[in-house]
């Protein structure tokens, strides 16, 4: 089966919305909670994939380039209003 990048990012957002906080009008989630929950790591074939395709069309935000489990724990990461 095909990578699919919108489908998976899709996915994403509805990961967020479902595990993250609301905070001013977005959602905002730490990355361990994303990584460690089960159903993201059942349902998305690249977690670290789908956060950098969703950071660069603008529909996530994030500090670092590239999130790494353990040393990037803590990033926040936001959903920006659509």
């Amino acid at each position: 089966m095909p990578f699919n990048v919108e489908e998976e990012i899709s996915l994403l957002v509805g990961h967020i919305e479902r595990l993250g906080s609301p905070e001013d009008s977005t959602v905002q989630i730490k990355f361990k909670t994303l990584f460690d929950d089960d159903d993201v790591g059942n349902t998305m074939e690249s977690l670290a994939g789908t956060l950098k395709a969703a950071k660069k069309r603008k529909i996530i935000s994030y500090g670092p380039e590239l999130l790494l489990q353990g040393a990037s724990d803590d990033v926040i990461i936001t959903l920006n209003k659509q």
